[in-house]
């Protein structure tokens, strides 16, 4: 690398490397790719295909599996671990933003305009068809990934350790995520990519129960009143519902995303 890397770049990239991954930690943003890919496969579908609700949702969990599948087998050696799914996260990040970014030069204006406004994220005249779609998802995939709940702490202590107690940690992971990615795919299909949601939920609800563990019906809970909260924050700015919750989101979610890398830039550890 420090071949093809200058020596200053490098030390940003390590320090970048470091960052994330110290997020990563502390929010618990491991879907962050997921969400990336499956925004991408929607949007082919929106914008190539003209696909409405239910075809979204499908060109969102083609996506998705697809992205998990590379980052997977691309970040494997002799199991999944620390920076090197960091770094592969971060590269695949950089495709699906350019493949995002592909369609909308083949597509005519209307259909450009109507993407760029769902890439926002927004719940602006959704029905009972997106609940559906959503729930479709969250029915047979959420009481799974319950059930791996405890896997999922005792992962949280090391593949060695997790084994040792009887956890089997790469079949284990494969399971959540999958589960993971079928949520995800669901959720963006639905209502868009909101962003900053799945790396504020976690972090906000651990700091609400002060305990230990993944908090998966917390961070749940975190999430979507974070959503009502900026629907609302909407409504009451504009007076209407017309400006898309994922406005609000962003601003909220890069105002705590700047407070956390203080936080963590004066503790040392980036």
């Amino acid at each position: 690398m420090s071949d093809l890397v200058p020596e200053a770049d490098h030390g940003d990239l390590v320090l970048a490397v470091r960052a994330r991954a110290r997020l990563v930690d502390h929010v618990g943003d491991a879907v962050g790719d997921l969400h990336d890919g499956a925004s991408a496969g929607a949007l082919v579908a929106i914008i190539l295909f003209d696909a409405g609700g239910p075809q979204a949702a499908l060109g969102a969990v083609c996506g998705g599996l697809a992205t998990a599948a590379a980052v997977h087998l691309l970040a494997w050696r002799w199991g999944v671990h620390g920076y090197r799914l960091v770094l592969v996260g971060i590269g695949a990040s950089a495709v699906l933003g350019s493949a995002t970014s592909f369609p909308y030069v083949r597509a005519d204006i209307g259909k450009a305009a109507q993407a760029a406004s769902w890439m926002i994220g927004s719940l602006n005249a959704r029905d009972w068809t997106d609940v559906r779609i959503a729930a479709l998802g969250l029915v047979p995939l959420a009481p799974l990934v319950l059930v791996y709940a405890r896997r999922l702490t005792l992962l949280q202590m090391g593949d060695d350790t997790a084994a040792a107690l009887g956890v089997p940690p790469e079949r284990s992971r494969l399971v959540l995520l999958c589960a993971g990615t079928g949520l995800t795919a669901m959720a963006v299909a639905a209502a868009g990519p909101i962003p900053f949601v799945a790396m504020a939920a976690p972090q906000l609800a651990r700091r609400v129960t002060r305990a230990a563990g993944p908090h998966l019906l917390p961070a749940a809970w975190t999430g979507a009143l974070r959503v009502s909260a900026a629907d609302l924050a909407t409504q009451r700015l504009t007076g209407s519902a017309l400006l898309p919750v994922g406005v609000v989101t962003g601003i909220a979610g890069g105002a705590y995303l700047a407070w956390l890398l203080r936080g963590e830039r004066g503790a040392g550890r980036i």
